[in-house]
């Protein structure tokens, strides 16, 4: 009997030595989500916008594997039970709470487009309410290379589906029309090869990468693996900017694309059934049109006097290229973010980074934590709740806390997010979201 009372003893004080730890942990993980819920509700950072996990309540066991495999670290977190959207700001579509999830209980998509006035409407295949014109990647509202990729392939597929068996070629008429040289339109590029279709990519830049070329130099780009038209694979890893770069040279050659460098689009129109874009070196016509413009656009400015000063910039390529200065950066976003923290780990830097909001709500984990060290460091010099006022030769002034705060510096980096180039859509009739109460397109294939 005695042993049998040991045995109950060793075996309660085993369950007990692993369950009440984990209890503990959890209890500690669900208040601190709770916590977060509630700061991201006051902030407005929870309401679908953009990529979006939906999560479906009635089917969610609570486990957290999807809070655990999120690369960002804290979209999701476990509130009552029920795993919930903490931050949807920070969500950019990887979709790996997706695939964790045991129960099949989450979904990424995208947010309540309709009411964005920047989005165009598509249907399933990314087509606009234009028939023939489609958008491909950023300027549709999902980020990530994969997305951009996938929705290239499939508006070929669909152009290509449309084609028929009675197709015939027309003299200086292409089957379809790109514009812009990023994942994006590479991908569309490629499938339009393997489909033997006739293309063209018009590309604004003198070099490829869409909005990667614009990243800072050595920027790591985490990347899932992507399929690409013509069997070609990206494999999933985190690579820097230029072995992408590399990766999609290697793609022209081998596939023969024709990219047009350095033409910009500067009209569009629709005309009898084509695609017309004008460009400082001529007309280019196609019977569809991918539109991959990405969203950078033009850069937002602040509005505010000096802005004209050589001294402001609006992107930062190489922050090795900035020693021994004083350096303002303006935004709240990743890319404000990763600038300051290039610039304050270059020797004899003075950054100071500023944001408007009280707290930066955008940013990933990982560019967190390295900026919280680099602030207690001293380092960065973190001014949130301000905003500029004046920039002037040596100096900028601030508004802090009812008061002007004076910043000297020898360069302002402004990190204000872009003007999206939807002029060019709503020249040939694109309907956006919040333009009224619009019914979404169909998707009868």
């Amino acid at each position: 009997m005695n042993e049998y009372v040991l045995l109950w003893l060793v075996s309660s004080a085993l369950v007990a030595a692993i369950f009440i730890p984990y209890y503990v942990s959890f209890r500690r993980r669900v208040a601190r989500d709770h916590e977060r819920k509630e700061e991201a509700t006051r902030l407005g950072v929870d309401r679908p916008m953009g990529q979006f996990p939906f999560v479906d309540s009635n089917r969610c066991i609570g486990c957290g594997t999807c809070v655990d495999a999120c690369p960002e670290g804290d979209v999701l977190g476990v509130v009552g039970g029920t795993a919930t959207v903490v931050n949807g700001l920070k969500c950019i579509g990887h979709a790996a709470c997706e695939e964790a999830c045991p129960v099949g209980a989450i979904e990424v998509g995208l947010g309540d487009v309709k009411s964005r006035a920047d989005i165009p409407l598509t249907d399933d295949w990314h087509e606009t309410s234009v028939p023939g014109l489609f958008v491909a990647g950023e300027l549709g509202g999902l980020a990530l290379i994969r997305n951009a990729v996938s929705q290239g392939r499939r508006t070929v597929e669909r152009i290509a589906q449309r084609r028929g068996r009675d197709h015939h070629k027309a003299d200086g008429v292409l089957d379809v029309l790109i514009i812009g040289a990023g994942p994006a339109g590479m991908s569309a590029a490629l499938a339009a090869v393997e489909k033997g279709l006739s293309h063209a990519v018009l590309e604004q830049e003198l070099d490829l990468g869409g909005t990667v070329l614009h990243y800072p130099r050595r920027k790591l780009v985490l990347v899932q693996t992507v399929d690409l038209p013509l069997g070609g694979r990206i494999r999933g890893a985190e690579y820097q900017k230029e072995e992408i770069l590399e990766l999609m040279q290697g793609l022209i050659r081998q596939a023969g694309l024709q990219i047009r460098f350095g033409e910009k689009a500067e009209e569009l129109r629709h005309e009898d059934g084509l695609f017309v874009a004008r460009t400082a070196k001529g007309l280019h016509v196609g019977r569809s049109l991918v539109l991959a413009l990405g969203r950078r656009g033009s850069p937002r400015k602040l509005g505010v006097p000096g802005e004209e000063l050589p001294k402001v910039m609006y992107k930062l390529v190489d922050a090795e290229s900035y020693r021994g200065q004083r350096v303002l950066v303006v935004g709240g976003g990743d890319s404000a973010v990763e600038a300051a923290i290039g610039l304050a780990r270059e020797p004899g830097n003075q950054v100071a980074l500023s944001y408007r909001r009280e707290k930066l709500v955008r940013i990933k984990r990982t560019n967190e934590e390295r900026l919280a060290t680099l602030v207690s460091n001293g380092r960065v010099r973190l001014l949130l709740g301000s905003e500029v006022r004046e920039i002037g030769r040596q100096s900028a002034t601030l508004r802090a806390g009812g008061a002007d705060l004076e910043i000297p510096n020898d360069y302002v980096f402004v990190f204000a997010g872009g003007e999206a180039p939807l002029g060019m859509l709503r020249q040939v009739g694109v309907r956006f979201g919040g333009e009224g109460n619009l019914e979404r397109l169909g998707n009868v294939v």
